[in-house]
């Protein structure tokens, strides 16, 4: 049994192929229970993960705000589009839709601006005040771009053009495996990427996440970029992390 206290918010990150969920303490960014993983419904349409959000809450017999990372831009809580989930998604209000759900305030964002805050906050990023761009690696590109601290919301980095292709189709970790690349082969690509990045951005500093980021040893000595480049920390956690700063933020 947990009740909420002042400085925990419930975080929750919506995926693919799971849902994942646990208070935060939103001062120190530490898991305060055992994470909760449920498999996403199939068709990973609206009410079903709803249903399952609402489950999360209850498990920890939750009472306060939630916030909740989500695979797709997020404006006013409502999703402008979807990936790995359902299509019927596309102009929900997804706040709505969680808050009445679950009868708690819900806050969304978008999964990859999580994962960016939770760094920014506690992690690779920390006490960096220029600017800085963290790239999740994995069934396609996420991208969060954050100067002085502050995110810029809703980017899509992992859709621009090489060789006339989206970025993630070249260097995602799905790309990787599906083209079996090697590990020599992988940074060649992810190195254009990131340099391509860096013409249009000239960043201080470049983070990368995702379940790839477990890998970093294998790829990232071998990238040629100037820029610094470093792996996430938080690693699997940082989607909940970061979907409870966000909602601490519309508090």
């Amino acid at each position: 049994m947990m009740e909420k206290t002042p400085s925990q918010i419930l975080g929750i990150d919506v995926g693919g192929s799971g849902i994942k969920g646990a208070p935060v303490d939103i001062v120190t960014g530490k898991l305060t229970a055992e994470r909760i993983r449920i498999k996403t419904p199939g068709k990973a349409e609206p009410k079903p993960i709803a249903e399952v959000v609402q489950q999360i809450a209850e498990s920890f017999n939750w009472k306060g705000p939630i916030g909740i990372g989500f695979p797709a831009p997020i404006k006013a809580g409502v999703a402008m589009m979807a990936a790995n989930i359902s299509e019927k998604w596309v102009g929900v209000n997804a706040d709505d839709l969680f808050t009445k759900t679950t009868g708690l305030p819900c806050t969304m964002i978008n999964d990859a601006d999580a994962a960016g805050l939770a760094e920014m906050s506690f992690g690779a990023g920390r006490g960096q005040q220029g600017s800085v761009i963290m790239v999740t690696l994995g069934t396609g590109i996420g991208s969060a771009i954050f100067y002085r601290g502050s995110l810029l919301p809703n980017t899509e980095f992992g859709h621009i053009e090489i060789k006339g292709e989206d970025a993630e189709a070249r260097a995602s970790d799905a790309a990787r495996q599906h083209d079996d690349l090697s590990w020599k082969d992988f940074a060649k690509r992810l190195n254009r990427y990131l340099e391509m990045m860096n013409k249009l951005f000239w960043p201080d500093l470049f983070i990368i996440g995702g379940g790839i980021s477990k890998e970093h040893e294998k790829f990232l000595p071998l990238l040629k970029i100037e820029v610094p480049v470093v792996p996430a920390q938080l690693l699997n956690e940082a989607g909940i992390i970061g979907a409870a700063l966000a909602a601490q933020r519309d508090q």
